[in-house]
C-alpha cells in the first residue's frame, strides 16, 4: 500500500503561502501537516490558530496539526474551530493523555500521540488503543532541515509489532529528514505517513517530489 504523504508548511513560503497550499493541493499529497510550536516546550516559535484558520480556507485536503506546545488540553476546541481534521499531543507534556485523546476524538478528529526520539515505544502500552495514529520524531522537534536519526527505523519497526500483535488499527507516521533517500526504508520499517518539509519546498520540482515520496514503495 501507498503510503501517505503529509507535506510540512513549515518549510512553506509563508510570502507565498497561498502559492505552495495550492500546489500541495494540485499534488498526490493526503495532508497538510502543520507544526505549531510555543517556544517553551520546544525552543522555536512558529504559527497559531489564525494561521491554522487561513490555511484552512485555501486547503482541499484534511489539515494535520502536530502540538508542540505546553498544556495542549486548554486549545483543543480552539484546533478544531480553526480548521485541524487531526490532532496530535506529545506524550512527554500530557499528564492526563488519556482524557486529551479522548476530548480530541469527541470533537470528531483524529487524535495521534507525539513520541520525541529519545522517547521508547514502550511508554504507549497502556494508551496505544486509544490513537489513531503515533507519530514518531525522526529529529529532535522544533526546527526543520535537521538530519534523519536512523535508530527511528528500529522504533517503528517495534512499534509495528505491537501495532500488530494487539490488532489495532493505529497508523504510524514519521516526521523529519525525510526525503527520497529513506522513504522506502521508512516504509518497509512499517510506516504509513510520511511528513516531508525542505525535501518538498525547497525541491525545483515539487509535485515529483511529492510523486517519487508517495510512489517510493515501487
Amino acid at each position: 500500500m501507498k503510503p501517505l504523504i503529509a507535506p510540512s508548511l513549515l518549510s512553506a513560503d509563508f510570502l507565498n503561502l497561498a502559492d505552495d497550499i495550492e500546489m500541495v493541493n494540485l499534488s498526490e499529497a493526503d495532508w497538510f501537516h502543520c507544526d505549531v510550536m510555543d517556544g517553551i516546550f520546544v525552543p522555536n516559535i512558529s504559527f497559531g490558530l489564525p494561521v491554522i484558520s487561513a490555511i484552512k480556507r485555501k486547503a482541499e485536503k484534511p489539515l494535520d496539526v502536530h502540538l508542540m506546545i505546553q498544556h495542549p488540553e486548554r486549545f483543543i476546541k480552539d484546533f478544531k474551530n480553526a480548521g485541524a481534521d487531526l490532532l496530535s499531543v506529545h506524550y512527554e507534556v500530557c499528564t492526563h493523555l488519556h482524557r486529551t485523546l479522548q476530548e480530541i476524538r469527541n470533537l470528531d478528529m483524529k487524535a495521534g500521540i507525539v513520541l520525541n526520539p529519545h522517547t521508547p515505544v514502550s511508554v504507549l502500552d497502556n494508551i496505544l488503543p486509544e490513537a489513531d495514529f503515533v507519530l514518531l520524531m525522526s529529529v529532535n522537534p522544533g526546527f526543520g532541515g535537521q538530519s534523519f536519526i536512523p535508530e527511528t527505523l528500529n522504533k517503528i519497526k517495534r512499534l509495528k509489532e505491537m501495532i500488530l500483535k494487539r490488532n489495532l488499527q493505529t497508523l504510524i507516521e514519521v516526521d523529519g529528514g525525510i526525503g527520497i533517500d529513506n522513504a522506502k526504508l521508512l516504509i518497509e520499517a512499517g510506516a504509513d505517513i510520511l511528513v516531508a518539509g525542505n525535501a518538498i519546498f525547497k525541491s525545483p520540482d515539487p509535485l515529483m517530489t511529492i510523486k517519487m515520496l508517495k510512489n517510493s514503495v515501487n
